[in-house]
């Protein structure tokens, strides 16, 4: 594998554990609060977003990055 695609892989992987990580600790707390449970179900939610999400980020980001240089003002 290419070192640039490599890089993006693990970043889409990193990207993906952080992002997935707080957004569904924080939802699966203010929607099941923090008691019995939630290590179960947070766990659970867990998974099944970050297999959604780091596929989502792979493919999505290159697209951000061209459209984010494409904005007024805004260099790469």
């Amino acid at each position: 594998m290419a070192p640039q695609k490599k890089f993006h892989l693990v970043f889409s992987l990193v990207m993906g554990a952080m992002m997935v990580f707080l957004m569904t600790f924080i939802i699966t707390g203010v929607n099941l609060g923090f008691g019995s449970g939630f290590l179960v179900a947070w766990v659970k939610v867990f998974v099944i977003a970050h297999v959604i999400a780091v596929p989502v980020i792979f493919f999505l980001v290159p697209l951000a990055r061209k459209l984010t240089g494409g904005l007024p003002g805004v260099q790469p």
